[in-house]
């Protein structure tokens, strides 16, 4: 058995695809299944469905033709070890997209992450639950997280 998150697409999935594989370590692209013949949506040989990798898990890109808005309800998610892997990223799914709030950001085909210092789980899930709080007070007030500002909120400073 294997696990798959899909992700729908009017017809971009495969842009999406090589898009996220650029910017995500531990990934790639793998198999292209192309529509086998022409119907009132795409014609034969357009790109289907793309397999991808993101970090070691499995998703697909649909190119379903027919707008499907992409919610909250799911979002990619990356632990990132260093602000600079937070502002990469970030620039990177900036470009045509949309910040939200406390880490949120949607890129320009409507998917939604989640940009987050690893650091950040490790303080809220800390025993000393002032210091956990004031973390996730700091966090709710931002944009792109920043993670020296997050672990001074949650020293107390």
């Amino acid at each position: 058995m294997r696990s798959s998150t899909c992700l729908w697409y009017v017809d971009a999935a495969e842009e999406a695809a090589n898009f996220y594989v650029s910017l995500v370590p531990d990934s790639h692209v793998g198999k292209i299944t192309r529509y086998p013949v022409s119907n009132r949506n795409a014609r034969a040989g357009s790109v289907l469905i793309v397999e991808f990798t993101l970090a070691g898990q499995n998703f697909f890109g649909l190119n379903g033709f027919e707008p499907m808005e992409h919610t909250f309800a799911m979002s990619i998610a990356i632990d990132c070890d260093s602000q600079a892997e937070i502002d990469r990223l970030w620039e990177a799914l900036l470009e045509g997209g949309e910040e939200i709030e406390c880490g949120w950001i949607k890129d320009r085909f409507g998917v939604n992450w989640q940009i987050t210092p690893r650091a950040l789980k490790e303080m809220i899930a800390d025993p000393d639950r002032e210091a956990a709080g004031r973390a996730m007070d700091a966090m709710l007030g931002m944009k792109k997280l920043d993670l020296a500002f997050l672990q001074a909120a949650f020293n107390g400073g």
